[in-house]
Order: C-alpha cells, then sequence, then structure tokens
C-alpha cells in the first residue's frame, strides 16, 4: 500500500499564501508581509509546483485565485488553527507562562486600552503583546483573517458570530472650539445643527457611522465633505474654528478646555454607546487571550460586563 507523500510546503510558503489568496494581489501580499514582491512570486510558483495544481490565473490585468487556490487556503488555515491549538496545550501542561494575546481596537480605544493591558502584562511578565489599533473596518478584517484573537469596537459585525463582552460607556459628545457661543446656552434643539460645518473621521469609522445614523433618524442630512484622518487631527481643526465634531468622551482631556475645546449642550448628545470586547464563537480562544478576558471581567464596573 502506498504512503500518502505530503508535498514539500514550508510553513512560511503557506503564510504567504494566506495572504496572496485573501488579499488577491502578489503585490499586496508582498506588501503586508514586508517581502520582495520577487519573493511572494518564487513562493507561490514552489507551491504550485510541489501541489501540481494551478493557484492564480490571469484575469485582465490582474489575477485571480483558481479553485485550487482558494482549497488551498481554506486548508492552510485549518492548519494553522489546528497548529495554534497544540501550541495552546503544550503550554497548559506549564501553566499561563507563555504564550502570546493578540488583540486589535478601533482608534478611539488607544485613549484607554494600554491601560487596561498594563496590569496583564505585568502579572503574566511571559506573555507576547500584540496590539493593533485602526478603524473599524480594519479591524473587522483582522477578525475574519484570524490575525486577532479579540478585538474592541463599539459596532460589532453580524458575521463571523462573535461572543460580546459590554466593557466601558461610550458617550459621544458634540464639540466646538473653546469660548463657542452654544457652549453658555442652555441645550440646543438637534435642528441648530443644520447648516453647520461638522468635521468627520474617514470612511470605515465606527464613530461616523454611529452619528450619521443618529443625525438621519432625526431628520438631518449632515454635510460630509470635510474628513480627517485621526481623532487628534479633528482635535485641532475643531480648536482652530474648522467646524464641530462629535467625537468619544474618552477622546477628550477632562477638561477639554485645556485642548481648546467645549462641550456643546444640545438635544440628543451625549449618544450613549457601549465599548464591547469581541471574539469568535467558531474559534478556541488561545489561553492568553481567555486569560485576559477573566482579568477584564474582574475589573469591569458594576453593571457592565453581563453577556
Amino acid at each position: 500500500m502506498n504512503k500518502l507523500r505530503p508535498p514539500r510546503v514550508t510553513f512560511a510558503q503557506m503564510r504567504t499564501w494566506e495572504a496572496v489568496a485573501r488579499l488577491g494581489s502578489i503585490t499586496a501580499a508582498a506588501r503586508e508581509l514586508h517581502l520582495a514582491q520577487p519573493t511572494v512570486s518564487a513562493q507561490v510558483h514552489e507551491m504550485q509546483t510541489a501541489l501540481g495544481q494551478p493557484l492564480l490565473a490571469p484575469a485582465g490585468r490582474g489575477v485571480r485565485v483558481t479553485d485550487s487556490g482558494v482549497l488551498l487556503r481554506e486548508a492552510v488555515l485549518d492548519m494553522f488553527t489546528r497548529w495554534q491549538a497544540l501550541q495552546e496545550e503544550l503550554l497548559a501542561l506549564q501553566g499561563l507562562k507563555r504564550g502570546t494575546l493578540r488583540i486589535a481596537g478601533v482608534t478611539t480605544t488607544e485613549y484607554f486600552i494600554a491601560q487596561w493591558i498594563s496590569a496583564f502584562a505585568q502579572a503574566h511578565p511571559g506573555i507576547d503583546i500584540e496590539l493593533a489599533v485602526h478603524n473599524r473596518d480594519a479591524v473587522v478584517e483582522l477578525l475574519h483573517s484570524e490575525r486577532v484573537d479579540l478585538a474592541l469596537m463599539m459596532r460589532p459585525p453580524s458575521f463571523p458570530p462573535l461572543h460580546a463582552l459590554p466593557v466601558l460607556d461610550n458617550p459621544l459628545v458634540l464639540i466646538g472650539p473653546a469660548g463657542h457661543p452654544w457652549a453658555q446656552r442652555r441645550r440646543l434643539p438637534l435642528k441648530a445643527l443644520k447648516g453647520q460645518t461638522l468635521l468627520w473621521r474617514e470612511s470605515g469609522s465606527g464613530t461616523r457611522q454611529v452619528v450619521l445614523e443618529h443625525l438621519r433618524a432625526h431628520g438631518l442630512e449632515p454635510d460630509e465633505r470635510l474628513t480627517l484622518g485621526s481623532n487628534e487631527a479633528i482635535k485641532h481643526a475643531v480648536a482652530a474654528g474648522l467646524g464641530l465634531a462629535v467625537l468619544s468622551r474618552h477622546a477628550l482631556d477632562a477638561d477639554p478646555a485645556q485642548e481648546g475645546l467645549a462641550l456643546l449642550p444640545m438635544t440628543g448628545f451625549p449618544i450613549c454607546r457601549t465599548w464591547q470586547l469581541v471574539w469568535r464563537r467558531d474559534r478556541r480562544l488561545p489561553l492568553a487571550a481567555s486569560a485576559w478576558i477573566e482579568h477584564l471581567r474582574a475589573a469591569l464596573p458594576a453593571g457592565l460586563g453581563v453577556g
């Protein structure tokens, strides 16, 4: 009886192929993996030769992933999942002395997530921590591609199926420059925003989407022409008098006047939302991720962390 001879494919090649198949581009994969494009092309060619199957096919000016390539990516993801499970089981034999905590947070979480991780890192000095901070769309993609185990965001996606742990209130407040006449007024009606210049985060921002939905639900169609790429850029622009904005209260100083800003009283604000820690239902969590969840649960304010 002939024994099955697995093709000579390395983990590095499998990692490369996962990126190529996910991104649909050798150039994009090379950029993400910090490899030269010829290196990625060579690895793909070596895998095609080893497997005896075409993984890419011409499509217009670019390439497309073949059916064989799609099957290979699925097998690679399954293998990586199994390998991680093996590593976790081996680590479990030693207790939580080694491992990696892979977590992503949407941009505004950069104002507090490091504090949450700090105590855990001190209690578990053998745990490596990989923290990525991006806008919501990018964080969702990290969850989809399984490059992080946990994500902290305001609006979890409906797919993939997720566990969600509420961890912190997230009030979205209306701000203007310090000295703005509205700051001294009683609560203004929401319709006062009509015709006002609003500054926005980029497309893909969770805060932007929540604010747009909120205003449209009240019959306002805001102007979206002025877009800035970060909370800090928006704060500086508001302080300079370029317009008003809605940001998470966590993105502001305890005394906004210290940043040249003022909270503006208006009906419908703050928009009350909650930060949620999410992880996939269809994947087994690494020990380090499970331990951080329990660490966080123990530190949650009363009334949060249920669910």
